[in-house]
């Protein structure tokens, strides 16, 4: 009996009829990674239109924010799918070129990645626990707001309770972050950034195929050709006249190509084409904008950049110090009062929501949260380490950081009494479509303290 059912169950399986959750997962991981710019692109999309839609914080707010969170967790679980995954390459061909399409990455671009990525993954891969708490802080990042609405619903109280809450969460994830890190400055975000991926490699490796192909055909036309010269006791050396061409020479035309090697009369002879007649104002396209075919192989040479771009072509291609440290050492150990910056950066978001909640009865009108706040994100700037030693990407995480202190004109009693009016100014003189976007984002502003959180 037990002989008769275990088959049964094999054949429903076999035949796709029944399929566990697990399995579904699997095929659904294997499509996202075959089919990553299509995902990307649709992504991109649906979190455009989650900002764009007007009247998105009006009635609906915890409707339109709970579709922006969930896009942005969806991406969240395919970078770490992509994290979990490994590349997959192919050996080289007898030829002792490697195949085009096996050796891609399916996963992935094929530029090296950027020195976030670099650290970011060292420590994701290194220590289970700094990619589980990185993991935490980015989903607190991209749900506080949703939360936040939802505790409004129920009360101011219980909305400052959760505020508050969440910046505890951040803290405490950003301090382990900081330990496990021994002590090195903190990058935003915790986990690697998705590489962009480069456009139309699909169909640049249809043309390389297509290309080596057509070389492979017009290899076997000569020699099929020369063949039969040797068997009518013609010698190509003899009868054909050669001539070297310069290898940065134009391409061939199509009307050349097929006059290469004709049989006349029993000889093996070359036709020249009469050459068209120059035209004034005719011009053949630049090096730069095409690629050029080589006459023998007929394999394409990659194009050269725009003039304009070789600067920041061969800039892109200088090994720099950083690009061949290891990981840990794009980034220094802090000390001193280095270290104390680094942990007032981490702790001015909660003492802020703290400052907030105890003077809610006065509302955003009182200055003591926001200068409390400002304060303390100036002190630590002026405590990090400004010596040679910093590492280009901690100037890059503070130049990041200094650029969402402009968010702080958008808080508390600074915007209430300052940028509340030059809004109000610039909704009244801009398109009805967009004066309402604004009108929208100002309602967002004013009522919820997520909406413009550097962090």
């Amino acid at each position: 009996m037990a002989s008769s059912q275990a088959p049964a169950a094999g054949r429903a399986t076999s035949n796709g009829t029944r399929l566990s959750p697990a399995k579904w997962l699997s095929a659904y991981d294997d499509f996202i990674a075959k089919n990553l710019g299509q995902v990307s692109q649709i992504e991109s999309t649906l979190r455009s239109l989650t900002y764009i839609i007007p009247g998105r914080f009006r009635d609906a707010e915890i409707a339109s924010e709970a579709i922006h969170s969930g896009v942005q967790l969806l991406s969240l679980y395919h970078d770490l799918l992509l994290l979990r995954t490994p590349s997959v390459s192919s050996p080289p061909t007898p030829s002792g070129h490697a195949s085009t399409r096996a050796s891609k990455s399916p996963l992935g671009p094929s530029q090296p990645p950027s020195h976030h990525t670099r650290y970011t993954r060292f420590w994701t891969h290194k220590s289970p626990f700094y990619r589980r708490v990185a993991i935490v802080l980015q989903v607190v990042r991209y749900t506080e707001l949703l939360c936040e609405m939802a505790g409004k619903r129920r009360g101011e109280r219980l909305r400052w309770r959760v505020v508050i809450l969440i910046e505890a969460i951040k803290a405490i994830c950003q301090l382990l972050l900081f330990r496990i890190t021994r002590g090195r400055t903190l990058l935003t975000p915790a986990l690697p950034v998705r590489q962009p991926l480069p456009e139309n490699d699909d169909e640049e490796e249809e043309e390389e195929e297509e290309e080596i192909n057509q070389a492979g055909r017009t290899a076997g036309a000569h020699g099929s050709a020369i063949g039969e010269g040797k068997e009518n006791g013609l010698v190509p050396s003899q009868k054909t006249s050669i001539s070297p061409q310069p290898p940065l020479s134009p391409p061939l035309s199509p009307l050349q190509a097929s006059a290469e090697l004709v049989v006349e009369d029993g000889q093996l002879s070359t036709l020249t084409p009469p050459s068209p007649p120059s035209t004034i104002g005719q011009s053949s396209p630049a090096s730069h904008t095409k690629g050029w075919t080589m006459p023998r192989t007929k394999m394409s040479m990659p194009p050269l950049p725009q003039p304009g771009d070789i600067s920041s072509y061969l800039l892109s291609r200088v090994l720099t110090a950083d690009d061949i440290k290891p990981a840990t050492k794009l980034l220094n150990q802090l000390h001193g009062s280095a270290q104390v910056a680094e942990i007032l950066h981490i702790l001015t978001p909660l003492v802020y929501a703290i400052a907030l909640a105890r003077s809610r009865e006065k509302g955003r009108t009182s200055w003591a949260p926001w200068l409390a706040g400002l304060a303390m994100e100036c002190a630590a700037r002026q405590l990090r380490d400004h010596s040679l030693r910093t590492t280009s990407l901690e100037r890059e995480e503070w130049s990041r950081r200094g650029w969402a202190m402009g968010w702080w004109t958008m808080r508390g009693a600074f915007y209430e009494h300052v940028m509340k009016g030059v809004v109000g100014g610039v909704r009244s003189r801009v398109p009805s479509f967009v004066g309402g976007i604004i009108e929208d984002y100002e309602y967002l502003w004013e009522n919820y303290y997520f909406s413009t959180s550097p962090q």
